[in-house]
């Protein structure tokens, strides 16, 4: 698969805080995937300086793995809530560069427009690789949600600063919420049912959940 560099990853901190504020404004925020047959799942595991990412590619609808890639290398960047990517996306784009096929949508175990700048990770992921992607966290960055039914399906939607940035879902009974954030190229409730559709079960989708065990990840 092929990657678009679309900027360096040696900056700092500043100069990254900057890049996501010229990038923020390119995050497409509609669309429905049409003709999803392969959706990927991406995570990373941090052990000891280092960055091991995973992508697994699912058929669909079987959700069955068909391809599944990882990539480990040195972390250069210090961690700073709210640049994530920069410490984790080169290991991701490491692991997607080695898949023979291309997905048709990506869901991230991360933020998508649900961050300060409306430039998580998700977001950073799917403007590299210009595909429809999902950003699906397992805790709240930013913004605030009224009450999530117990029902599976049932959500509130994220506010931030008067603009709604994602959605709590409630994917499982009994268990607390995911947060579901648009990533690129994809509106937000076609990002929650697409959600939905991958979890059998489980409190995070499946291609997801295949990525962080594949990462190592704790």
């Amino acid at each position: 698969m092929r990657i678009r560099q679309i900027h360096q990853w040696d900056i700092s901190p500043a100069e990254a805080q900057a890049l996501q504020a010229e990038l923020a404004p390119l995050v497409v925020t509609t669309g429905e995937p049409e003709d999803v047959h392969l959706v990927a799942g991406i995570d990373v595991a941090l052990p000891a300086g280092q960055a091991t990412a995973a992508v697994v590619v699912d058929a669909y609808p079987e959700l069955t793995p068909i391809e599944i890639r990882t990539a480990t290398l040195p972390i250069s960047f210090p961690y700073i809530p709210g640049l994530l990517s920069f410490r984790e996306a080169p290991a991701i784009l490491a692991a997607c560069a080695q898949l023979e096929r291309r997905p048709d949508l990506l869901i991230v175990d991360g933020q998508g427009r649900a961050h300060p700048r409306r430039l998580g990770i998700a977001s950073h992921i799917g403007l590299i690789l210009d595909l429809p992607t999902i950003g699906c966290a397992k805790s709240l960055l930013v913004g605030h949600h009224g009450p999530v039914g117990e029902e599976v399906g049932s959500w509130s939607p994220i506010v931030d600063r008067g603009e709604v940035v994602g959605a709590a879902v409630r994917t499982r009974r009994g268990t607390r919420p995911v947060y579901v954030s648009i990533g690129h190229r994809i509106g937000l409730e076609a990002a929650i049912r697409w959600v939905l559709n991958c979890c059998r079960g489980f409190r995070l989708p499946d291609p997801q959940r295949q990525a962080h065990r594949a990462a190592g990840s704790r």
